[in-house]
């Protein structure tokens, strides 16, 4: 096949015989804000119960009560049209009452995480030009340390929406943290500029600054990418970008979910994008229940799907290989659950197996990216293929070019760069126009998304990826994708996990090296040759691990990715 008669098979979107019966491969965004859409959805639903924090619930009508006061309250502070606002919470009710808080006064959003320390707290806050911030007051301490001079700090306490019975949450992981960490001084609170969250909560009535929107050109937010080439950058996310992300997810599922009656774990972080616009905002725009949890806590998690009967399930593939093995797994009726995701990584075919095995569910994965507002490519509802992350959404379409002449398809099945274009891809990056330029392609007078990742396509049209294109490791002019490497290592029923890539060698190119964690009783008695030995026996020759080093843990992003960035700074 050539590469033309390949950019045709693109052009007939061969993926759209996928789609639940009904679904339109084309979709018209409407124009309606985010503002505009959760007035309806709260209208609409008000008696709904929209959030389940460790026992505390509140419906939608008192979540858009609070909201509006909160809008109202920072409109008296000053916030006008276009400020940003930055936020750095943990997932709480406090975090959604601050974001649609703020967009109701017409401000941008920038979600800080949690983990961060004060320099790279200092950097968000200066490049995204906030403002203002809505903090925890456990976390405060590394904003005061960043010497950003802000108009205004918000801070609130975890246990301002707990149930009064609880003094500290069920998770004992959080409990920990809460311990540790102090709240700050009394005193804080004397100074102009800081104020209480509740305080002004209660200070103002629910009556919101009317802003006109303009859904294409306003942003929503500014989420910042992992900064693995460079530093992070601010990606441009509009009111039409949202408003695309839920329409594609309602048109997607089809009639296999349905509005105000579905209920979502909520502990994916709300400061990513994947937790940020599938979760959090997927959830309010279709009059969803949202069980909030502050962390990753296995057992907290378990717990709250069966508790609350949960009927969606957004995770990372990290968390499904956890679960695998994991003894309290089977306390959970996995078959009930309607829709289980994996994204914001690759999912190992072992991991799609063995949990579906253990479990009797099939996982369908997803495929987006902080510049698609996290929303792409999933798994067609059920009918996930082992291996491919899914097709495109409709209104969305993808295709394989050359890595290094991106005007140029390649046939299908062969590997190349994901190119991507859809009502969800960003404007571009917030004060960076050179690199706003660097994301995008030109293809026969279209643009396209280059997306960085190497994929293909086969002929039904779904995708399936390989690697980072800056994760691909040359060895004599061969290309070795890091990820395959890892998912035989891992096979290993003496490795935990692995980090694969490539070390610099005038002489090679770039030699393969192996971080591996093994099984805690495997220890001392697997040696670096047996693992090499063992990778030889499943991998061409230039594929093998010249390099082997043992750690009890690889470094992982904040959503379970290994952290090639980190291993290859090390």
């Amino acid at each position: 096949m050539t590469a033309d008669s390949n950019k045709a098979s693109y052009e007939a979107r061969p993926w759209v015989q996928w789609y639940q019966p009904g679904v339109s491969p084309d979709i018209k965004v409407d124009e309606t804000s985010v503002v505009d859409n959760f007035n309806q959805t709260t209208e609409k639903w008000k008696d709904k119960t929209a959030i389940i924090f460790y026992g505390r619930k509140m419906s939608y009508k008192e979540l858009r009560d609070q909201v509006d006061r909160f809008a109202a309250a920072l409109h008296d502070l000053g916030v006008r049209k276009g400020d940003k606002i930055a936020l750095l919470l943990l997932n709480t009710p406090q975090f959604i009452i601050a974001y649609m808080g703020a967009l109701k006064a017409g401000a941008t959003l920038t979600a800080i995480s949690p983990l961060y320390v004060s320099p790279e707290i200092k950097y968000q806050l200066e490049d995204a030009g906030a403002r203002m911030i809505v903090c925890l007051d456990i976390l405060y301490d590394n904003v005061e340390r960043s010497g950003v001079k802000l108009d205004a700090a918000i801070l609130t306490g975890i246990g301002e929406y707990l149930p009064p019975m609880k003094k500290f949450l069920g998770s004992s992981v959080l409990r920990a943290v809460y311990q540790k960490m102090a709240a700050p001084p009394v005193e804080l609170f004397e100074r102009e500029d800081v104020h209480r969250f509740q305080d002004l909560i209660k200070k103002y009535p629910p009556q919101p600054p009317q802003i006109e929107f303009n859904a294409t050109e306003d942003l929503v937010t500014l989420p910042y990418t992992g900064g693995t080439t460079g530093m992070p950058k601010g990606a441009m996310v509009t009111h039409y970008n949202f408003g695309a992300a839920r329409q594609l997810a309602e048109g997607f599922w089809g009639d296999a979910v349905q509005e105000g009656k579905e209920t979502i774990i909520a502990y994916l972080p709300f400061y990513h994008i994947y937790g940020q616009s599938v979760v959090m905002m997927g959830s309010l725009s279709q009059g969803y229940t949202q069980v909030l949890l502050t962390t990753p806590d296995p057992d907290d998690i378990l717990s709250a799907i069966d508790n609350h009967k949960a009927t969606i399930f957004y995770s990372v593939p990290a968390l499904y290989e956890y679960l695998i093995d994991y003894e309290k797994t089977t306390r959970v009726n996995w078959k009930r659950i309607k829709v289980l995701i994996s994204g914001a990584d690759a999912l190992l075919e072992d991991t799609a197996r063995g949990f579906e095995k253990r479990t009797g569910a099939r996982i369908h994965e997803g495929w987006g990216m902080t510049e698609t507002t996290s929303v792409g490519v999933v798994s067609p509802y059920g009918r996930p293929k082992i291996g491919s992350f899914g097709v495109p959404m409709p209104g969305c379409v993808g295709g394989i070019v050359d890595p290094e002449d991106a005007s140029k398809f390649l046939p299908v099945a062969e590997v190349g760069e994901l190119v991507f274009k859809g009502p969800t891809v960003i404007r571009g990056y917030w004060g960076k126009p050179e690199a706003t330029q660097e994301m995008f392609v030109d293809i026969d007078g279209e643009t396209w998304l280059r997306t960085g990742d190497l994929a293909s396509m086969d002929e039904e049209g779904y995708f399936y990826f390989y690697d980072r294109k800056r994760d691909m490791i040359k060895y004599k002019g061969l290309a070795v994708f890091a990820r395959e490497v890892e998912e035989v290592l891992c096979n290993h029923p003496q490795v935990r996990e692995a980090g694969v890539i490539g070390v610099p060698d005038p002489e090679v190119g770039e030699r393969v090296k192996a971080i591996v964690v093994l099984e805690r009783e495997a220890r001392g008695r697997v040696s670096e040759d047996e693992i090499m030995k063992y990778a030889a026996e499943r991998l061409a020759h230039y594929k093998v691990p010249k390099i082997v080093e043992f750690r009890g843990e690889v470094p992982k992003t904040d959503v379970g990715k290994v952290s090639r960035r980190e291993l290859r700074e090390e």
